[in-house]
């Protein structure tokens, strides 16, 4: 049991990382930024999600998706359904043409609740459909192409097909989705006003800890045997295969553990934002959350999380200083970061910061890691002509 918790964990510099982040999510930044700039934070943070996700599916599975703003607006449009039906009371809604229905359904001249909103109004069925529905959307895509042995730029191309269809539906689908708008007024959670300054900081410290839990189940998936041929199937597949292993499977797997951890993120974006559009479905949206894993380095789980924070904050800081140019300046950030640092933040870790971190331990430290020499025989005691020599259980030689 330690053993494989010490594997989780990734050791003793995993267990710093995992430290350094806990202390930046929960302590510094509460601490140093009021509630609406850490509202933002968190919905930084529910980028962080997705580009977890793509660390397991693209870094280690191989399969680079270019779709995962799918499952990231399938879980928003759970708990962003749930929300709104909470909202549309008979009493709250009785100014319109049919009371009990969202508000843009009564403008489409909808006089019923369709059928696939009414499991909705169970929090119990919303919280289980936000992971299950995109992960089932991702098992029909995933045993379509892998089973076919489609992969590399082709599956890249059926993921953005998908969120382009995706979108297009939505929209199109007005009456029964809210259209370009999406559904928004989200006011309550089971009564409790989510706009209010608690509310969001609480929110905010939920999203770090479902955060946390999905780095860690990533961690144990990847320090299983799952993981190591998961790493196998991506440098050698054909290797992998005439092993006797169905590569098709691993690859479904990933691709669905990819899903739910974006799903869950898209709840959360819901929750904290108040609102869950169509403009988080497309194309745009997912290369940008592949740019996020890209930045922090699709190798790091961790690293993941800093890109989609850094990446954010550049986009918002961009925008407010420079409105007319922050579109050029991040694209130059990407240029530089992919061109320079191909393997993200984490890279230039792994190969500047960590090796001089190394060099910069204390010399007594390894002094005391070093075995103690030998005892030397005083000067004054004769030799002994017919001794023989013994090991101790030190290393060290000790004559009898």
């Amino acid at each position: 049991m330690n053993r494989a918790f010490h594997n989780v964990i990734g050791g003793r510099e995993g267990l710093l990382g995992l430290a350094i982040l806990a202390a930046l999510l929960f302590v510094l930044l509460p601490l140093s930024l009021d509630v609406f700039r850490l509202n933002l934070v968190g919905k930084y943070l529910s980028y962080a999600f997705v580009a977890i996700g793509l660390v397991m599916c693209w870094g280690y599975g191989g399969i680079l998706s270019l779709g995962q703003g799918v499952f990231f607006g399938l879980g928003g449009y759970c708990m962003a359904m749930f929300l709104k039906l909470e909202a549309s009371t008979p009493e709250a809604t009785a100014i319109q043409s049919t009371p009990g229905i969202p508000d843009f359904m009564d403008w489409n001249q909808v006089t019923a609740l369709p059928w696939l909103w009414e499991p909705f109004k169970s929090f119990a069925f919303t919280l289980v459909a936000i992971p299950v529905i995109p992960a089932l959307l991702a098992l029909v895509i995933g045993v379509a192409m892998f089973k076919r042995r489609v992969g590399d730029v082709y599956f890249a191309i059926v993921t953005q097909a998908i969120a382009l269809i995706l979108s297009v539906l939505i929209i199109g689908q007005q009456g029964y989705t809210g259209g370009v708008n999406g559904i928004t007024d989200l006011k309550t959670l089971l009564g409790w006003d989510i706009r209010s300054d608690g509310a969001r900081l609480t929110l905010y410290f939920v999203n770090g800890v479902l955060l946390f839990a999905c780095i860690l189940f990533a961690r144990f998936v990847l320090s299983s045997k799952l993981g190591k041929l998961l790493v196998a199937m991506r440098d050698k597949e054909e290797r992998v295969r005439f092993s006797g292993y169905d590569v098709a499977n691993f690859k479904v797997f990933v691709f669905c553990l990819a899903a739910m951890f974006s799903a869950v993120g898209g709840a959360m974006f819901t929750l904290q934002v108040g609102f869950m559009s169509p403009s988080f479905v497309g194309i745009v949206p997912s290369i940008e959350m592949v740019i996020f894993a890209a930045v922090g380095g699709r190798l790091s789980l961790l690293g993941a999380v800093y890109g989609a924070l850094i990446v954010n904050f550049g986009k918002s800081y961009f925008s407010e200083t420079f409105p007319q140019l922050w579109l050029f300046m991040m694209g130059g950030l990407f240029i530089l970061v992919v061109m320079a640092f191909p393997n993200g933040l984490a890279g230039i870790y792994q190969d500047h910061v960590r090796p001089r971190l190394m060099r910069w331990r204390p010399r007594a430290r390894t002094q005391a890691d070093a075995p103690a020499p030998a005892a030397k025989a005083p000067a004054s005691s004769p030799p002994a002509a017919t001794s023989h020599a013994t090991p101790a259980a030190g290393g060290t030689e000790v004559t009898p």
